[in-house]
């Protein structure tokens, strides 16, 4: 018998909402050694959600989000369009996902695929066992959010804590609280709550469907590293990155975007070698503009994106082009 309910993808990557500590106060060491639900086990235990969706269970991967990476990205891509394209009745996508990555994953999904259906990535911060679980409001309010019209066109949107927020801004901010996702520069984009969901703002930026990346054949991404400033570093990190055969690195520079003077040095090497180097901040929030000293050097300013998010542009920005005024356009409209 069918449902007039909206039929929910829901795909399974494991992490903390699926994971099963040893007993109701195991809220610290669960990620050692607990078992993974699979995404169907995860929504038999928290069957609410069959009261507002039709849910359509697809299994992924039951890992903890340390252990995913970009060719799990590709792939998860790949199983999102395909399911899409198989069911054109599935009105919206849900992914299960451990908070540690989680921002890396939506934000590359945010810029690669070409779906017009609501795509809501949701975990939690407490196990599924643990006593006072967020696991199941977070999967009743992230199925609400993919089921809503309102989510179409926003882009990839990462939903815990009854906050909506967008793939491109939001970032993890403690380790264990549960207000954990912030939009450091502009805050979230609407909340769920019992009466509904509701949105004050949109995402600006290009986002899903509206991407020029076709990655849909690549089975990984161009290597990209993250170097970290700090007083008194050296160019070791950068030398030995471009040694392992990076093809761009992320510059986590000195607010508002500033090296220590061997790393300075190294970094214009980099260049000379044919390597993409991305000017990023570690301060957390604000731009790094694009000083008139940076287009000479070669840089690409990172806009407002922290070294995790300008990571992932670059990565997917390099599967097109290495052209440095190409990346420059890229990093300003995505």
């Amino acid at each position: 018998m069918s449902s007039n309910k909206p039929r929910i993808a829901l795909i399974g990557t494991g992490g903390t909402i699926s994971s099963i500590g040893k007993d109701p106060l195991d809220l610290i060491d669960y990620p050692d050694g607990s078992r993974k639900m699979e995404v169907d086990e995860v929504i038999e235990k928290f069957d609410l959600v069959k009261e507002f969706v039709e849910p359509v269970p697809i299994r992924f991967r039951a890992v903890g989000s340390t252990h995913i990476g970009p060719p799990d990205w590709l792939d998860l891509a790949r199983t999102i369009t395909k399911a899409a394209s198989d069911d054109p009745s599935i009105a919206g996508f849900v992914v299960t996902h451990g908070t540690a990555t989680a921002e890396e994953t939506a934000y590359f999904l945010n810029l690669t695929l070409k779906i017009d259906k609501p795509v809501v990535v949701v975990g939690a911060q407490r196990p599924s066992t643990g006593i006072s679980t967020d696991a199941a409001i977070n999967l009743v309010n992230a199925t609400r959010t993919a089921a809503a019209p309102e989510s179409r066109g926003m882009g990839v949107l990462l939903m815990l804590n009854d906050e909506i927020q967008a793939a491109r801004e939001v970032t993890k901010t403690s380790t264990l609280r549960m207000h954990t996702f912030r939009s450091p520069d502009f805050g979230v984009l609407g909340h769920v709550d019992g009466d509904g969901v509701y949105y004050y703002r949109a995402p600006l930026r290009r986002r899903m469907p509206d991407v020029e990346f076709d990655v849909s054949a690549l089975t990984d991404l161009p290597r990209v590293d993250i170097v970290n400033c700090y007083a008194g570093a050296d160019g070791a990190a950068v030398e030995a990155f471009i040694a392992a055969g990076a093809k761009g690195i992320v510059s986590a520079g000195f607010a508002p975007g500033l090296l220590s003077p061997l790393q300075d040095i190294a970094f214009d090497a980099a260049v000379a070698k044919g390597v993409a180097v991305v000017q990023s901040s570690r301060a957390g929030s604000g731009r790094v503009p694009q000083r008139k000293a940076l287009k000479p050097r070669g840089f690409v300013s990172a806009d407002n994106l922290n070294p995790q998010k300008a990571r992932v542009l670059l990565m997917v920005a390099l599967s097109k082009t290495s052209d440095p005024d190409e990346l420059r356009r890229i990093f300003a409209e995505y």
